[in-house]
Parts: C-alpha cells; sequence; structure tokens
C-alpha cells in the first residue's frame, strides 16, 4: 500500500475579478471564500489546480 502526502490548502486572495476557469478551480479545491482551508491528496491533478490558482491560496503540507 503507498503512503498518500495530505496537503492543506488555504485561500489567501479573493477569487473576484479572476476568469471564470481560476474561480472554478477553486470550488474544484473546496475553497471558495478567505481563509476557508481543505486538505487533500498530493496528487498530479491536484498539484496542477494548484498551480493555477498558485497566487490565491497557500501551501501547507501535513506528514
Amino acid at each position: 500500500m503507498l503512503d498518500k502526502t495530505i496537503i492543506k490548502v488555504r485561500q489567501i486572495r479573493s477569487g473576484l475579478g479572476r476568469k471564470k476557469s481560476q474561480i472554478a478551480t477553486l470550488k474544484g479545491l473546496g475553497l471558495g471564500k478567505l481563509r476557508r482551508e481543505s486538505r487533500l491528496d498530493n496528487t498530479p491533478e491536484v498539484q496542477g489546480m494548484i498551480g493555477k490558482v498558485k497566487h490565491l491560496i497557500e501551501i501547507i503540507n501535513i506528514d
């Protein structure tokens, strides 16, 4: 069985005035409002989503 790394992401900037695809990505990550947090598996799909909105969120590694 593989150990999955869990990461925690927190929204630190608003999605107002952003592209619709970035707002949809925030919702896909379980975010949408300031200071909302979400715990996600560290997969290539999630990393791609994080890369798209990296200027709006902060990432916290959880061991």
